[in-house]
């Protein structure tokens, strides 16, 4: 499941910006001109193989041919009048005061590191299995390129020449002469928004340095053609890590904005941050825990999962919440929720305008959701089985006892959904029919293309987390969260780092982030099952996964399906998902929505963000499929609320929690959810 940060980050906008004006030339510079430069086109008599933009691929050396005429010359933009020349100095007292406590608070957050270190010294002595799976894969490219004298020249040939444009580039506008840029960011890249990026011309050649070095790394490792593909997905990732940590906005020295605000405090920013970074540290056990939100704001049951209902049901896996009706009558079949474990169930009751929960209430449906235990060392040999039996069915039984309804409409949301796919796989095989229709939100059942998480999963990594696991009887929420924020680095790690550590601000309070950083722990038996016969040997399409001695074929589930996927999910890819939906047997209704992850998901009917896309049963090419989807406005929401409803219509009186067989055993959002990792 997607880190939720990406509901902010997944729209990018264009810089609109009105065209810069040109800097008049001094008089000195007038009366003594410099000597002539190169023109930014022209290149040395060695053919250079980048030729092209600083984004195109290497090629070749090839014949030089005669330089295009020039474009024409973009304006120089003015100096902001924030301009670091600009900044007053520093109250050298203060700053020098500043210096001792920036000492002092240093030695704070070395003290939280080398604490918890104390007490696993054998496990600190050696490197951890993901430094050297990225020195591995990088020394691959690296092995490629220095294997052939021809490639490692031209490699190094294509690098040179561009910066060669760059320097002179920049020594005409240090001139006072207008040049144009030799590499930009992409556009909407909030890391280069400060005016200074572009206007001083030294942040300027510190920016285009940094994009053009990494578009050219990023192109070695395109080019390198004996990495499999599994290899390379590991390498482009593993050097998206590299370059997003290495980028000049992360640094107080190369960020205009960040000199400008450590010397208007004359330090002080760097204390509140580096005293951030100390409680950051220790709260994460020794590892840096970076706070995305400010979670004082929040609590569970007040502004968090607030929607009204009652724990009905608990074993040692689950609670099961039965909200309160908010309508003069409900449908007859009842709706059973299974969210991830992976992350916490409110992501679906963040509050009253983002909530699914409390809006498919409003709908006149009676929801029940299935809140997983936060598990530990107990709970280590709890598989798949365990989750099917003690989660799904034990879910269904309650509600049965509840409600008096034998048959439910259930949702399976990400990974709960993949249980839900193999629980209703198991149901086909022993004639089980008590969930009548199934939905999934972003889920996969085949993992054939699935998505950036699969770069974690291969034989050596599963071995290495698999031994992790094994002394604990779990592995670790932060583990877990740390993998969904590297999805999204610049967005989900950097800039909280710049914001909370150089500039010394507390994050804004934010449900959704609040939500992402309330981790669970994932079972020992469950998560390696999880790993290695989805992820890893994709056994449920494969009709190779047994389940309590039953071989599963999703071709047999003919109930009917609402499939969903999100657009821009990086989690679980719109085509991954499609593939999947072509397994079930029975009429499938796939929907493609708008945005990611969560927030392709989480898109309120009432105030909807993004829009979303039908086109039937889902058939042949993914791309083909698109191309013949109607696009429509608003929120997925009203289309599956249409959908449900429809597959049972029968309306009865509202059930309270509590007034069937099962008597509240507490308040929604219940006990397991407040259990922190």
């Amino acid at each position: 499941m997607a880190a939720a940060g990406e509901a902010l980050t997944e729209s990018t906008l264009r810089d609109k910006r009105p065209p810069p004006r040109a800097r008049k030339r001094t008089k000195a510079a007038d009366a003594a001109p410099a000597a002539p430069l190169p023109a930014p086109n022209e290149r040395p008599a060695v053919p250079s193989p980048l030729s092209a933009p600083a984004d195109a691929p290497l090629a070749a050396p090839q014949a030089q041919t005669p330089a295009p005429a020039p474009a024409p010359k973009p304006s120089i933009e003015k100096p902001a009048a924030t301009a670091l020349r600009e900044t007053p100095l520093p109250n050298f007292e203060l700053l020098a005061r500043n210096a001792a406590r920036l000492v002092e608070e240093g030695g704070k957050v070395l003290a939280a590191y080398i604490k918890p270190l104390e007490a696993r010294e054998a496990a600190a002595a050696e490197p951890s299995s993901e430094i050297t799976q990225v020195v591995a894969t990088l020394g691959r490219v690296a092995e490629y390129y220095l294997s052939d004298a021809k490639r490692a020249f031209e490699a190094q040939t294509a690098l040179s020449n561009r910066f060669v444009d760059l320097w002179a580039a920049t020594l005409l506008r240090l001139q006072g002469e207008e040049a144009p840029p030799v590499a930009q960011p992409e556009p909407g890249d909030k890391r280069f928004a400060d005016p200074e990026w572009r206007t001083n011309p030294y942040f300027d050649f510190l920016k285009q340095a940094y994009v053009l070095t990494s578009r050219w790394a990023k192109d070695l490792v395109e080019r390198a053609d004996d990495l499999d593909p599994h290899t390379r997905h590991k390498a482009q990732f593993y050097l998206r890590q590299v370059t997003s940590a290495l980028s000049p906005s992360n640094f107080v020295a190369t960020n205009p904005e960040l000199l400008r605000a450590t010397l208007a405090e004359s330090g002080e920013n760097l204390v509140r941050g580096l005293s951030m970074m100390a409680e950051d540290i220790a709260a994460g056990g020794g590892a840096l825990r970076i706070r995305q939100s400010d979670a004082r704001k929040f609590t569970l049951g007040v502004n968090l999962a607030a929607t009204p209902g009652k724990v009905v049901f608990r074993n040692e896996l689950i609670e099961l919440i039965q909200y309160a009706p908010t309508t003069p009558g409900v449908h007859k079949r009842p709706l059973l929720i299974v969210p991830p474990w992976i992350n916490k169930f409110y992501v679906l009751d963040l509050n009253p305008e983002k909530s699914f929960i409390r809006w498919a209430v409003a709908q006149g449906l009676t929801v029940f959701v299935v809140s997983w235990v936060n598990p530990d060392e107990r709970h280590a040999e709890k598989g798949f089985e365990a989750y099917m039996r003690e989660g799904v069915f034990a879910a269904l039984d309650a509600i049965e006892a509840a409600t008096g309804e034998r048959e439910v409409a259930a949702i399976g949301y990400c990974v709960g959904g993949t249980l839900l796919a193999i629980t209703l796989a198991y149901m086909a095989e022993i004639g089980d029919k008590r969930i009548a229709n199934a939905t999934f939100f972003t889920t996969q059942v085949d993992f054939k293309d699935a998505g950036d998480l699969k770069v974690f999963v291969d034989a050596e990594q599963l071995k290495a987390i698999e031994l992790k696991m094994e002394g604990a009887g779990y592995l670790e929420g932060a583990q877990m969260a740390n993998a969904f924020n590297m999805l999204r680095p610049e967005e989900l790690i950097w800039s909280y780092f710049v914001n909370n550590y150089l500039k010394g601000k507390e994050p804004m309070p934010f449900d959704l982030l609040v939500w992402n950083a309330d981790s669970t722990r994932m079972p020992a038996a469950n998560h390696k099952f999880y790993l290695r016969h989805c992820y890893l040997q994709n056994d449920l399409t494969r009709g190779e996964m047994t389940i309590e001695g039953c071989k599963l074929d999703l071709g047999k589930v003919t109930i009917p399906v609402y499939d969903l996927a999100a657009r821009e999910d990086h989690i679980a890819p719109a085509k991954s998902v499609f593939t999947g939906a072509k397994h079930f047997g029975g009429p499938v209704r796939y929907v493609l929505a708008g945005s990611g992850h969560i927030a392709g998901v989480v898109n309120p009917a009432d105030k909807p963000k993004y829009q979303y896309w039908t086109g039937g049963q889902p058939a042949g090419a993914f791309e083909d499929w698109l191309g013949g989807a109607e696009e429509h406005p608003g929120s997925w929401w009203v289309d599956w609320a249409e959908w449900v409803k429809a597959q049972a219509p029968e309306q009865v009186a509202p059930r309270e929690p509590g007034a069937g067989k099962l008597k509240p055993l507490g308040d929604a959002p219940g006990e397991y959810v407040r259990v922190r990792s």
